[in-house]
């Protein structure tokens, strides 16, 4: 799998946007074909998340987004090489051609995916757009260091809290 650099630009021409049909590339990571299918692995646990994926899967997709809980049995059977316990701490999205976005690249193209929102994903790959893009992301961040109880030291996976993940804390 190519990995993406958590702050890198686009992976071709540094501050021009992809070209339509495109998806943000990891940055350094060569350029395979166009991307037919991605995966998002999101953290079960954190309500945020949990929002977010339904919010994505009520979107229009010009790509379509496969959403499985990071860490879980599903996740660890389709991609056996990731980190699953780092797919915890940040998004994580995988491209069909093994492609792998984290952090800001991650939510960019999750973004390019949809039909309303991949003008505004390409802008995030410029020079003027890639400090939102980021402050985005830590600033949800910070909400789940909030939200969601830490992993144990060494955990394989972390088990949702009893109730679900809706259940109070």
């Amino acid at each position: 799998m190519t990995e993406a650099a958590p702050t890198g630009a686009a992976g071709h021409v540094p501050g021009k946007a992809p070209a339509a049909g495109e998806a943000p590339a990891p940055a350094g990571a060569p350029r395979p074909g166009p991307v037919r299918r991605l995966t998002v692995l999101y953290d079960a646990r954190c309500p945020l998340c949990v929002h977010l994926r339904g919010w994505l899967q009520r979107q229009r997709q010009l790509v379509p987004l496969d959403l499985v809980p990071a860490g879980s049995a599903e996740a660890r059977r389709r991609f056996p090489e990731l980190d699953h316990a780092a797919t915890l701490q940040e998004i994580t999205v995988v491209g069909d051609l093994g492609q792998v976005y984290r952090e800001t690249a991650a939510w960019i193209v999750c973004l390019w995916a949809l039909a309303k929102y991949r003008a505004r994903a390409h802008w995030l790959t410029t020079p003027a757009g890639r400090p939102f893009a980021r402050g985005t992301v830590l600033a949800a961040a910070r909400y789940r260091s909030m939200a969601v109880p830490p992993c144990a030291p060494g955990a394989r996976a972390c088990a949702a809290p009893p109730g679900g993940a809706w259940a109070p804390r």
